[in-house]
């Protein structure tokens, strides 16, 4: 099992104690990755907007793992609010999320609550979930389109 810390970005040059303190942890069970090559990126927002690449929110939390040791992530110290979490199978490891024909996802991807993915990806409202200050367990199943 591999826990992992994940921080608000804006926290990240501070002190580990200081990142930490308060709020709840949030931990993420992980299921159907189809392989352990690579690495698993996981954002957890508070930003419809932001929801899911999580691209130039300070106030998101991130983590990552090898893919191999991904049963696990716990984001730490996470304040009450409504959130999403958008996960990515990173399997080449090039930290980004790789398409075949622009639109169709290569590699394993999931959301919180399991959302429904269509013709892209789930809309916040659907993958979202409160935290209440109380510690949280989730299960998020990877799916994959080829």
């Amino acid at each position: 099992m591999a826990l992992l810390l994940g921080v608000p970005a804006a926290a990240r040059d501070l002190p580990s104690d200081a990142s930490t303190s308060g709020g709840a942890a949030v931990h993420v069970t992980v299921t159907n990755l189809r392989s352990g090559e690579g690495m698993v990126m996981a954002c957890l927002t508070a930003n419809p907007a932001k929801f899911p690449k999580c691209r130039d929110d300070p106030a998101a939390y991130r983590a990552q793992v090898a893919a191999a040791r991904a049963d696990q992530i716990v984001f730490r110290g996470v304040q009450p609010g409504r959130y999403a979490i958008a996960l990515l199978h990173d399997e080449n490891g090039n930290g980004k999320a790789d398409r075949a024909m622009s639109m169709i996802p290569r590699e394993g991807f999931g959301f919180s609550r399991d959302a429904k993915v269509t013709m892209g990806p789930p809309r916040f409202n659907e993958a979202a979930f409160t935290v209440s200050g109380r510690d949280q367990r989730m299960t998020i199943t990877m799916r994959y389109m080829l």
